[in-house]
This record gives C-alpha cells, sequence and structure tokens, in this order.
C-alpha cells in the first residue's frame, strides 16, 4: 500500500516542481518585462496589459485552458487530463498567488541590490526565462501531462503524429501568439526577444525529454576488423557488434563495425582505428540517449 502510495502521488510532485519552477521563470523574467514567449501564457500576458491588469494572467489563462482541456481529454484519456488539469490549475494559482511577492523582489531588492536592474535588460530576461520555462514544462511534460495552452494542443498532435518532436510542435504553435504580442505591444524589440526565449524553451524542452547522456556512434569498415574489434573491447572496453556487409565496387564480403562509445573516449578510439588501419572507413555520428549496460540502465533499479 505504501509503495502504491508513493507511485501515484510521485508525478503530481514532479508537477508542482514544474509548474513552481515555471511560475518563477514568469513573475521573475517574462511577465514583469511584457515577454510573451508563445502559448495561454504569452497570450494571457499581452492582454493582463492590454486591459491593464484588470485579470490576473492566471484566471486568464484558466479561462483559455477551458476548451483545449475538453479537446485533449476525447484525445489522450482520463489520466493525461487529470494530470494536466492538475498542472494548469496549479501553476494558474502559482502564478497569481506568488505574483506580488516578485514584484516586492523585483523592485525592492533587486533594483535596490543592484541599480543597473533598473533598466531591465531584455536580452538576459528572455534566455534565462526561456531555459527555466523549459526545465519546468520539461518535467511536467516527462510525466505525461501538461499545464494546458498549446503545450497540451503540442501534446495531442505529437500523439496524433510523433514526426515532429514535442519542441518543434510548440514552436510552430506559439509563433502567431508572438506575432500577437508584437502587434499589441507595438515593439518589434519585444517580439524578438519573446521568439528567442520561445526557441531557447522548446530546445530546453527536446533535451530535457530525450535525453541529456550524449554519445558518439561509430561505423568502421577495415580489412582488419577482427584485430579493431580486439583492441575496442579490450583497451576501451566498449562492446562491439560485427554486421555482415558487401562492398558494392568489389563485391566483397566486409564486416562493419558497430560501437558506441563516450565523447571522451573517441580519440582513444580513432588512434585504435590508426593504428591497426590507416586506410579504414569511420563514420562517426551524434547519440542522444544511450540506454543500457555501461551507459545509462534501461530500468531503474528498484
Amino acid at each position: 500500500m505504501m509503495r502504491l502510495t508513493k507511485t501515484s502521488l510521485k508525478p503530481y510532485l514532479v508537477i508542482a516542481l514544474g509548474c513552481f519552477i515555471m511560475t518563477v521563470s514568469m513573475n521573475l523574467f517574462l511577465i514583469p518585462f511584457k515577454l510573451a514567449p508563445g502559448g495561454v501564457s504569452g497570450l494571457s500576458t499581452v492582454i493582463y496589459y492590454v486591459i491593464h491588469g484588470a485579470i490576473p494572467v492566471g484566471m486568464l489563462m484558466l479561462f483559455f485552458n477551458v476548451p483545449l482541456f475538453l479537446t485533449g481529454y476525447k484525445s489522450r484519456g482520463r489520466q493525461f487530463v487529470i494530470r494536466s488539469l492538475f498542472g494548469a490549475v496549479l501553476l494558474s494559482l502559482l502564478i497569481d498567488a506568488t505574483s506580488p511577492f516578485f514584484n516586492w523582489l523585483i523592485n525592492e531588492y533587486f533594483i535596490k541590490f543592484d541599480k543597473s536592474m533598473a533598466t531591465p535588460d531584455l536580452l538576459l530576461n528572455a534566455i534565462v526565462g526561456g531555459l527555466i520555462m523549459g526545465i519546468g514544462l520539461g518535467m511536467v511534460l516527462k510525466e505525461d501531462a501538461t499545464t494546458g495552452g498549446t503545450d497540451l494542443a503540442a501534446a495531442i498532435l505529437k500523439k496524433l503524429s510523433p514526426k515532429f518532436s514535442m519542441g518543434q510542435y510548440l514552436l510552430f504553435l506559439d509563433g502567431s501568439v508572438i506575432v500577437f504580442a508584437t502587434l499589441a505591444f507595438r515593439s518589434v524589440k519585444l517580439g524578438l526577444y519573446a521568439a528567442l526565449s520561445l526557441y531557447i524553451g522548446s530546445k530546453t524542452i527536446d533535451a530535457f525529454l530525450e535525453g541529456m547522456n550524449f554519445a558518439k556512434s561509430l561505423m568502421i569498415i577495415s580489412e582488419q576488423s577482427e584485430q579493431i574489434a580486439h583492441r575496442l573491447l579490450h583497451d576501451v572496453d566498449r562492446g562491439v557488434t560485427g554486421l555482415k556487409g558487401i562492398g558494392m565496387y568489389s563485391r566483397q564480403d566486409k564486416t562493419v563495425l558497430l560501437c558506441v562509445v563516450k565523447r571522451e573516449e573517441i580519440t582513444i578510439v580513432k588512434d585504435i582505428v590508426k593504428d591497426c588501419d590507416p586506410n579504414a572507413f569511420v563514420l562517426l555520428s551524434d547519440v542522444r540517449e544511450v540506454l543500457g549496460e555501461g551507459f545509462m540502465p534501461l530500468h531503474p533499479k528498484p
């Protein structure tokens, strides 16, 4: 029973933490400086300033999210919508509840501590705000949930057509919001900074969801494949797989070596190949994430 409770509560705790991180980004770096990097949060920020703060940003976000949740329920199912509803409501409440504190922090502490902050650095705010927003939203998305808005629409599209990544879908959907913000604020500068923040956020989401355990994949074609494989197995302690191939010009059978190594091992592998066969053909490519023996475990230990 205790394990079941912890398992069922963990996603909501992660979502709550992600929402808090997003709140810091929005209330400290984005909303106070009219940066609207797409999404329902960006749309709500623009309208908030247009109506001179008559309705808080969080309440506006909830209002715009209702039709998206109705669509999400039909497309993704009950668990997804419950978690997403929890995230959206919590994020809206956190934004409105902590807004006075962050405004006080900016005006009474940061500006007094650093006089240069009286003139906001929009570039710095856009970069840091987008980075923090991407981390928080990535945590939420990793738990099969969203906070509503265009990330909910992106999650639905990702489910229907996985051809593009979550970050790419968000980039496409949020572009129109940035255009609207540019027109509403009559500032191309603010629009460009918002676009930069959106781009950084989308790349951060992709890195968070797809993994940051980068490695290198090598395919080696050589007449000395046995010797090279032996050196890789014993000197680098990396597994090697021999793939059967045919040289289409010579029509001779060849063994293609496939090996995945860490970035810091690339120089060692190159030296081994060069030492065994200077005429070898080596194909080197990036690998986003590697799961299995010698890298990250495929299943976490209980």
